[in-house]
Formats: C-alpha cells, sequence, structure tokens
C-alpha cells in the first residue's frame, strides 16, 4: 500500500460581495477583528444541466470559531439537490448550509471544504457568513458555545451507563446540554452528567455531547466516548450493509508487538467485517508464502493468544494464521482475505499476468491449502500498478488487469471473495487511465481504492499537503489527487459506486524544517517517525502533535518545525458521510497497529457506516 492519483480542473475562486447587511454595527464602531471568518464559493465541474459546487469557509481571525452558517441567494430554477459536510436548507430562493458536528470549529488559520450538486445553470448571490460579510471584512455575531470535553462513563451495566463531562464555555452562557448517542439526540440536560437507561445487553454505543447557548445557538459536538454494555455475549455482528475493512499485517507481531489478539482487546473485532492479512509474496509469477515464520509457525503464549491457551510444539498449525482461526471462531461474522504484492512485492505481477490461468491455480492451492483453508474466505490482489509505475514499472498492457482477475473468478469461483487495491490516481491520464479497472470489476466483489498517500515528505522541500485529502482545495500541489476525483472517475468509466471502498490511513505524514502554519509551506526533508522517516501511527500524534486545523476533509498540525496531516476521528466521521452521500460500498483502512489501543479510528469508521 502506498501513494495514489487523480484529476481536477483548475476552478477560479469567486470571493461573493458582500450584500444584505442590515442591522450591523458601522465598520469604524466594530469590535476588534478577532473572530473573522471568510467563505468562498468555486463551480468544481459543470455538466449543463447541473453542476457541483463547494464553499471553503474560513478563520481569517485570531480566536477560534465554533460553529458556522453561511447563507446565500439562487436565482429561480438553480437548487441544492444533494450536499455532503453540511446541513443544507433552503426557504424559497434562499438557501442556508451550517456545519456538521464534527466539522463546526475552526482554529485561526484554518478553513473546511463542504460541497453541493445543484440543479441548474444560475450562481450564488448575496452570501452572508454567521450573518455578516463573507469577504472577512465583518465580525461574525455572537459566537456559539465551544465543544464540551469527552465524556467519561462509569457504572456499566446491562441496560445502562452514566456519562459526564468538562463543561463548554460560551461569552454569553452555556444553558443545556443535548446527549448524543451514535450521533442521535437522546436527552438535554442543564448539568454536566447523565444516565443513559434502557440499552440493550453486550452492545457497542458511542456518545458524544453539544452544549447550547442562551441564544439557541448549538455548539460543535465533544470527542466521542465508546461503551460497551455488560452481558449479552461477545459477538453482536456489525449493524449495516457496508463493508468495513482493516488490514492486518504479518510483520506486525515483531517490532510492534499487534497481534491478533489486539483486535479482541481494542474492541476493533466487533467492528469490522473483513480482515485482509497482508501479505503474500508474487515470485515468477505465482503466488507464494509471505513469511512461513509468522504465518504459520510462530507459537503464540497463553497471554498473546486470542483463545487464552499457548500454542504448543506439536500442533498441526500456529502463527497468524492459528490466531486468525480463533479470532473467526469468538467472531464468525468476520471473513479474512490474504492479500498478495503490496509496495514491495507487486513486481511478479507482470510475469503472472503473462499466464493469468497459471497464476490463478497458483494462488488457489496456496489459499486452499487444507492447512488453514477454514482461514480464508477469498483472495485480494494489491497490485501496484499494472501497466504503469510503483516500486518498479509494468508494461503488460491496459488488458492484462482485466484477464488477471477474470481468470481469479474463475478459478475461486462465486463462492470466495476476489478483491483488489486499487490505485487512486484520477488525473487525466493517470494510473487510473493505465489498466482496464472498468473491464476488470465484473470480476471483483470490490475495489479497495488507496485514497491516501497522495502527498508527503518524499518532495523533501514541500509544499506541504495532506495526505489524505477528501477533495481539492485551493493550493492542492497535484490537481486530480483527491479521493473525490479518483472515485469520480472510477464512476465515470463505469465501476459500480457499491464496488468503490473509500481508504483511510491509520498514520500521518510529515515534514520537517516547516515555518508556516497552513498548508503548501516550504520543507528541509521528512519528520522523523518511529519506524520509517516522514511517516508516524495515529495513536503517537494524536498526543505528541495534536490536530489544529483540517483542510479538505483531512487534519492537519504544526509543532515546533515539524508539520503533519492525519485523519481523526472527527474526520473520517466526514469522510464516512461523504461515502454514504456517493453511495460507497464501505471503507478499509491501513492498518490495526496504527489505531489507539480502544480502536478509536475504527470506532469512528463504524459509526460512520452504520
Amino acid at each position: 500500500m502506498r501513494f495514489r492519483h487523480r484529476a481536477a480542473a483548475g476552478f477560479a475562486t469567486l470571493l461573493l460581495p458582500l450584500a444584505g447587511l442590515t442591522g450591523l454595527a458601522d465598520p469604524a464602531q466594530a469590535a476588534p477583528d478577532s473572530s473573522a471568518a471568510s467563505a468562498t464559493y468555486t463551480k468544481a465541474s459543470d455538466w449543463g444541466t447541473g453542476f457541483e459546487g463547494r464553499w471553503t469557509v474560513k478563520n481569517t481571525g485570531t480566536t477560534a470559531i465554533s460553529s458556522w452558517t453561511v447563507e446565500w441567494d439562487f436565482p429561480s430554477g438553480t437548487s441544492v439537490t444533494s450536499a455532503w459536510d453540511a446541513d443544507v436548507t433552503s426557504s424559497g430562493l434562499h438557501w442556508t448550509a451550517k456545519n456538521k458536528s464534527y466539522n463546526g470549529s475552526l482554529a485561526p488559520g484554518a478553513s473546511v471544504t463542504f460541497g453541493f450538486n445543484g440543479a441548474g445553470t444560475g450562481s450564488p448571490a448575496n452570501c452572508k457568513l454567521n450573518g455578516g460579510g463573507c469577504d472577512g471584512t465583518t465580525v461574525p455575531g455572537d459566537a456559539a458555545p465551544s465543544a464540551p470535553g469527552t465524556p467519561t462513563a462509569s457504572g456499566v451495566t446491562d441496560t445502562s451507563v452514566k456519562l459526564a463531562w468538562p463543561a463548554a464555555t460560551d461569552d454569553k452562557g452555556v444553558k443545556n446540554y443535548d446527549v448524543l448517542r451514535d450521533g442521535a439526540k437522546v436527552a438535554t440536560v442543564t448539568t454536566t452528567s447523565y444516565t443513559d437507561t434502557g440499552l440493550t445487553a453486550g452492545t457497542d454505543y458511542s456518545y458524544t455531547v453539544q452544549a447550547r447557548d442562551t441564544a439557541d445557538q448549538t455548539g460543535p459536538a465533544s470527542g466521542a466516548v465508546a461503551v460497551r454494555t455488560t452481558g449479552g455475549g461477545t459477538n453482536p455482528p456489525p449493524t449495516g450493509d457496508k463493508v468495513k475493512l482493516g488490514y492486518f499485517t504479518e510483520w506486525g507481531i515483531y517490532g510492534r508487538n499487534y497481534n491478533v489478539k489486539n483486535l479482541v482487546t481494542s474492541g476493533s473485532a466487533a467492528r469490522i467485517t473483513h480482515i485482509n492479512y497482508a501479505f503474500g509474496n508474487v515470485t515468477n509469477g505465482r503466488c507464494a508464502i509471505g513469511d512461513s515464520y509468522a504465518d504459520y509457525d510462530k507459537a503464540f503464549t497463553a497471554d498473546q493468544s486470542v483463545s487464552g491457551v499457548a500454542d504448543t510444539w506439536d500442533q498441526p498449525l500456529r502463527g497468524n494464521f492459528n490466531q486468525l482461526r480463533q479470532l473467526k471462531a469468538k467472531y464468525p461474522h468476520i471473513k479474512v482475505l490474504w492479500s498478495f504484492g503490496g509496495w514491495t512485492w507487486s513486481g511478479g505481477f507482470g510475469q503472472a499476468a503473462a499466464d493469468p490461468a497459471a497464476f490463478a491455480q497458483s494462488c488457489y492451492n496456496l489459499v486452499e491449502d487444507p492447512r488453514w483453508a477454514d482461514v480464508f474466505d477469498g483472495i485480494d490482489i494489491d497490485w501496484e500498478y499494472p501497466n504503469a509505475c510503483g516500486l518498479s514499472c509494468d508494461t503488460s498492457g491496459a488488458a492484462a488487469y482485466r484477464n488477471l482477475m477474470q481468470a481469479l473468478r474463475a478459478k475461486f469461483g462465486t463462492g470466495n471473495l476476489v478483491t483488489a487495491a486499487t490505485t487512486a490516481d484520477g488525473s487525466a491520464g493517470g494510473k487510473i487511465d493505465a489498466a482496464d479497472y472498468a473491464g476488470a470489476a465484473q470480476y471483483v466483489n470490490w475495489y479497495n481504492v488507496m485514497t491516501y498517500d497522495f502527498f508527503g515528505a518524499w518532495a523533501a522541500q514541500g509544499p506541504t499537503a495532506p495526505h489524505s485529502p477528501l477533495t481539492s482545495y485551493s493550493g492542492i500541489p497535484t490537481a486530480g489527487f483527491t479521493t473525490a476525483d479518483a472515485m469520480a472517475k472510477f464512476k465515470a468509466k463505469g465501476v459500480p459506486a457499491s464496488k468503490l471502498l473509500i481508504g483511510i490511513g491509520f498514520y500521518g505524514r510529515g515534514w520537517t524544517g516547516v515555518t508556516q502554519d497552513a498548508p503548501g509551506g516550504t520543507a528541509t526533508g521528512p519528520a522523523a517517525g518511529t519506524y520509517e522517516q516522514g511517516i508516524e501511527d495515529y495513536k503517537v500524534l494524536k498526543t505528541s502533535c495534536p490536530a489544529t486545523g483540517t483542510v479538505a476533509g483531512t487534519a492537519y498540525a504544526k509543532c515546533g518545525g515539524n508539520w503533519w496531516s492525519y485523519d481523526t476521528p472527527a474526520t473520517i466521521a466526514g469522510k464516512m458521510a461523504w461515502a454514504r452521500n456517493q453511495g460507497l460500498g464501505g471503507a478499509f483502512f491501513w492498518e490495526f497497529s496504527g489505531d489507539t489501543g480502544n480502536g478509536e479510528l475504527v470506532n469512528a469508521i463504524s459509526n460512520g457506516l452504520s
């Protein structure tokens, strides 16, 4: 798994004029511009009878903004048909967009983008932001409350839990708090605690809290706390029909000390539907074992084992395969696929494409080996990249990929899963254009579109940029390198949205020698990382360099001379909402060990898709 790409067009930014400002103070009498903000509009695409529009709200002041509302007028015949990353409503020709719970807070200099699909040909007019001007010259009105502190849970029983949280702040005073369970309001209280009752035993819940001030303005949601009620067994299958897939790396059991059992202790096993075991090798045109010791030989101690029983010297199967077998016994809803290739081992696919049937037969023989056939439910192919360049360059032709996937489906049949990790390079003439992904789609259950690693410190001098942008933004280093463009290109080629999974990286990409807080700064090289320069796990970054802003749906932070971008539970919530809006088949992530010990990123994906 490595970097991806895609295509956009050069869009002019339209700064809408100040209009319709009534009841505002004269500029000469206005308060100091400590909480100013601006809103800009771009038309991202136009297909004659409709278009995609995008608004970017930026905090141009010196204090944080806790919420935002953008208003505008459309001419008759123009309307919003769908929207993402904002709640959009209308009254006649007047339209209003309010922030979601996860993107209302903006630090100084930070920005957020929301989008919509429109019908008609008109353009917005009479823009207002928080009741003031959209050009950043008018101070927004009374600020909404801050986010309360993340709740803590205590007294958990089969049917109830007690929640408590640090108070929110507001310039006019906090009136009450809304308690949200799995995103839906369950209570409004005037204190900073609440006991939720009537719950189901052995069930996972997620709680957040929002404050409301005396002007009835609602602030952003707090961080989420995951709660599992007692009783009810150990294996509730995930709700919904979306794929929730995580990669488990065979080498993670070494330096990272991350075992299959960690999926249980973190709570992640109850929240996923599929695991990709990475990686099997591809050599001499055939599927091969990646690491025999890790795969089926290593003896796990009782405290390392899913079952709590130590491996013995003479048992038929040990290693990760046996641990995955134990995991499936405990969580039978989980399906496991063996993933072959990856960045390092993709060089063998070119030879495999010369004889697809022989390759498929070798893979089938290995996956269905009687020693571990019950462990795997199918095969995943991670070819980086067909008829294009990754670690090495492939020249097998545009049809090779389709032929390979056709042979795999023919061999594995309809009773097994056949999936593939793909590039996210949606740029004009980029990697998506290099191979027949549309032709191959009929043979796969889904594509894991690697919508991360678009930008990183392999460009040592920068510019700094989010490695997993959801959408384009002003100043993006390469047009087409975003999730939205990649998905749009796949769909335009005829790949069904239901066969596309959005990808999330459980790590950040970073530079050092950076002086600029906002994206687009220069650098001197990669920031230091635990295992590799320029990359660090989310579980480390969340405390060592907490996020200070968002751009294109991804968080970023500058700490000293280091600049990092990574996804947080809040940005994942936004991406999952976007994925649902686009009709995607679900989400996947690379990889489990980058998450916190309580699986907060997995939880964000699961909650966002359920």
